[in-house]
């Protein structure tokens, strides 16, 4: 037998010797080189990490091998982890969604009461989504979608569910837009692509200077500089005003967004000046003037001659009323003929009234400290009215004034040694809106 194998190599040599003479020797070179260069390759191409493309065979794992970390167990944990995404429907219920998913009464009742911010998805809304990860029966996770820019993870552990609240950060790109109002600012708005938000915003800014329930004349104008946020290329939202103007009666108003290092966000004039003033100059947004501030008035229901002190704001029933100023609760209850009525004393020198009310706002009592904009109450037409509306009364070291014609007095400016800081974040948002601005000009006279 070992004569036969010795015999055999032999043969086997002889055949291959006799074989490669009938090749010329610089045939011989050429594949012998080729034969390195293919085996340098291989052997460099399996030492890289294969591609996607690559086919992994996948070999027996020794027992003498390493233990995997900690985040290649959680990467294939993931890898094979399926999550069921469904949308709330018009008249869903986080028990529906449940029973869709398999899972049963007990199985929610125990997510609800193990875990505080789980009944946030009690107040679910159709559009939204929810991901359950369900595995042999039993909840392993859940994803809750609660908008397009915020996502709430629950995942089960020996302890019970764990909550992580997830913000996805969009791209953010600018928008610019101008209009000229010709009806009212919200038609303008509208037609120049703001939405309602957009236009409250805008309107804020400038509501300190502006009385846009008096001031607004037909040629009006504005110009906005904004934020509009993307995911995937889809648009979910608007971000925040970064610089506007608004041309009001042949006079315009400039702002811009300045965030301090403690991360407040205000808005200022170019020059640094808080466009916020110590009052909002009217309490109630959008609201018709349909008393002015008259001390000769005659009243509409006493039919005699009695002092008008103040300006009344026809508005719906249950249309907000906002707190002028930073102050605190003097008085909230029941006065004579104002009907429901708050007072609110602003430092020493100011006081603020306001009268007439359906309803006060949430907290509001004599005592209560208030912050501008607050809301304090709703109009109404209690007391001596005929009507829906809000009285208001302002009053500066006791003698009441005019609301609509009262000089405001400003908050605080940029500081001095934060003006660098100021000019080096805002000087490249006006010179934009001017951009903008000469585009959309030379546009026009272009088309034209």
């Amino acid at each position: 037998m070992k004569a036969f194998e010795f015999t055999r190599k032999v043969s086997q040599k002889s055949i291959l010797s006799n074989t490669l003479k009938f090749f010329p020797k610089s045939y011989l070179f050429i594949v012998g080189g080729l034969s390195c260069l293919l085996m340098t390759a291989v052997t460099t191409y399996s030492a890289k990490e294969p591609s996607r493309n690559s086919i992994i065979l996948e070999l027996p794992v020794l027992e003498s091998a390493l233990p995997a970390s900690e985040e290649t167990t959680a990467a294939i944990h993931e890898a094979h982890t399926v999550w069921q995404t469904q949308t709330v429907k018009s008249g869903d219920s986080l028990s529906v969604l449940f029973d869709r998913a398999g899972l049963s009464h007990q199985v929610l009742s125990k997510f609800l009461n193990g875990n505080k911010s789980a009944k946030q998805l009690l107040k679910i809304h159709p559009g939204q989504k929810i991901a359950f990860n369900v595995n042999n029966g039993q909840l392993k996770g859940i994803r809750y979608q609660k908008s397009k820019l915020r996502r709430i993870e629950f995942t089960h552990t020996d302890k019970g569910f764990v909550d992580t609240n997830v913000t996805i950060k969009p791209d953010v790109h600018t928008a610019y837009r101008e209009a000229t109002i010709i009806n009212s600012l919200f038609l303008a708005g509208t037609d120049a692509g703001l939405n309602e938000s957009l236009i409250m915003e805008l309107a804020n800014i400038f509501g300190w200077d502006i009385d846009f329930a008096l001031d607004i004349r037909a040629n009006d104008s504005f110009r906005v500089l904004y934020e509009e946020h993307f995911i995937g290329g889809e648009k979910v939202g608007n971000g925040p005003i970064l610089a506007a103007e608004f041309t009001n009666q042949k006079k315009t108003f400039k702002a811009v967004r300045y965030t301090n290092n403690n991360g407040d966000s205000n808005y200022y004039t170019p020059e640094g000046n808080s466009m916020r003033k110590a009052f909002l100059r009217t309490p109630v947004d959008f609201a018709r003037i349909s008393s002015h501030f008259n001390l000769k008035r005659r009243h509409p229901i006493l039919n005699t001659i009695r002092a008008h002190k103040g300006t009344d704001y026809a508005a719906p029933t249950g249309t907000p009323i906002k707190a002028a100023g930073n102050g605190k609760v003097e008085f909230a209850g029941t006065k004579g003929g104002y009907g429901r009525t708050v007072i609110i004393r602003h430092g020493q020198s100011y006081k603020t009234l306001y009268a007439h009310l359906h309803k006060y706002g949430r907290s509001i009592r004599s005592g209560t400290r208030v912050k501008q904009g607050q809301i304090i109450g709703y109009v109404g037409k209690s007391g001596l009215a005929t009507g829906p509306h809000l009285h208001y009364e302002f009053y500066k070291n006791g003698v009441v004034r005019n609301p609509v014609s009262v000089k405001l007095p400003k908050a605080k400016s940029i500081p001095k040694s934060s003006l660098d800081d100021f000019y080096s974040q805002t000087k490249n948002l006006v010179a934009q809106l001017d951009t903008y601005s000469h585009k959309t000009q030379l546009a026009a006279v272009t088309s034209k």
